[in-house]
């Protein structure tokens, strides 16, 4: 027991406490907890590691956040989800090391928030949404963004008004989005083990921050929860905005 214990450096303990936190988060809005885990690990972990240990424990995060959400996922949007995931991942991974997409994440952010703002915007976008497209992007694009979950929340958002739906089906298709970028990390040669104490840290930390955070959830109404969510995405969006924008300047 204590040779287990002495595995577990300070790094895995505060990654583990941070995964928790993020996920716990996620599990209450449906979205954030990865964009903020995200921007915290470059701090410990090098830059060829950032990607592929935050979309394995990703899928810890989102797999167990459906489950215990399993009742409210609103199944008949995963196979449209599913085609789109396939189509895009399998496009970008090919595409990746030819073409620059250091702006995607300035699109990202501006679509996110005339989505969620502007009327005129969802009335002439509001054709050409939906799943298909939602995983084409959202999964694709996570190649080089990381997190891409508001890009489909924004769509959920409007379809169902039902906070648990939106989480509950946004995890799971989330959950696809990172299970097939980890796919193709493992297929370019990237090694998951190296890591495997970070990971097993963080993986525990984002299962229980899931447990938490759906059971508070419950503490928020419909409407409230909308505006939470809103406002979050809205934070990220500008973050994501902004961003790009130090960075070419």
């Amino acid at each position: 027991m204590s040779e287990l214990i002495a595995i577990f450096t300070s790094t895995e303990l505060v990654l583990g406490i941070i995964t928790f936190l993020t996920s716990v988060v996620a599990a209450i809005v449906g979205v954030g907890g990865g964009m903020i885990l995200i921007t915290i690990l470059p701090s410990f972990l090098p830059l060829n590691a950032l990607i592929p240990v935050h979309g394995l424990t990703q899928v810890s995060s989102n797999l167990s956040r459906a489950f215990f959400g399993h009742k409210d996922i609103q199944y008949k949007v995963i196979p449209k989800f599913l085609i789109g995931s396939i189509l895009g991942i399998a496009l970008f991974a090919g595409v990746l090391s030819f073409i620059s997409l250091s702006y995607v994440p300035l699109f990202i952010g501006v679509y996110i928030l005339l989505s969620l703002w502007s009327e005129k915007f969802n009335e002439k976008i509001k054709r050409y949404e939906n799943y298909y497209l939602a995983g084409f992007f959202q999964t694709g694009l996570s190649m080089v963004v990381g997190a891409t979950g508001p890009l489909t929340m924004t769509l959920l958002l409007k379809d169902y008004q039902d906070k648990d739906k939106v989480v509950a089906t946004g995890a799971i298709l989330m959950s696809l989005t990172h299970f097939l970028k980890v796919v193709v990390f493992i297929y370019f040669g990237f090694v998951f083990f190296d890591y495997i104490w970070i990971i097993v840290a963080m993986i525990f930390g984002a299962v229980f921050g899931s447990f938490v955070g759906t059971k508070a959830r419950n503490l928020i109404d419909g409407k409230k929860f909308t505006l939470i969510l809103k406002v979050l995405l809205s934070i990220l969006a500008i973050k994501l905005i902004i961003d790009i924008l130090l960075k070419n300047i």
